[in-house]
């Protein structure tokens, strides 16, 4: 039985919050500085009203070392910011004019 399912959010954005101790062999995005990317990425798409941008906080997303990371759905695509500006250029760039922040992007190798 196949299903379509609605489309909740234009973009649906998942935001690593995973915090280990410290000195964990895997690190965590929370201690590369991803909580205070995620809190700023929230104000901003509350602040502009986009009401289509749904966000988590999540746990692991397995790129530890790469951190902090968020990924995007539909369009499956992972970002790796660093500042508060490169997360204010993920909102303007991507959820408002539709085009990815290309720099910004993490290609995932297998």
């Amino acid at each position: 039985m196949e299903y379509e399912l609605p489309q909740v959010f234009k973009h649906h954005v998942f935001g690593c919050a995973q915090q280990r101790p410290p000195g964990h062999p895997r690190g965590s995005c929370a201690a590369r500085g991803a909580h205070p990317l995620l809190q700023r990425l929230d104000q901003i798409v509350q602040a502009r009203g986009l009401a289509d941008v749904g966000m988590a906080w999540t746990g692991c997303l397995g790129f530890c070392q790469a951190g902090p990371l968020l990924v995007v759905y539909p369009e499956g695509i992972w970002y790796r910011p660093e500042t508060e500006e490169d997360v204010e250029e993920i909102v303007q760039s991507h959820f408002v004019d539709g085009k990815p922040v290309e720099r910004l992007i993490m290609v995932l190798q297998r």
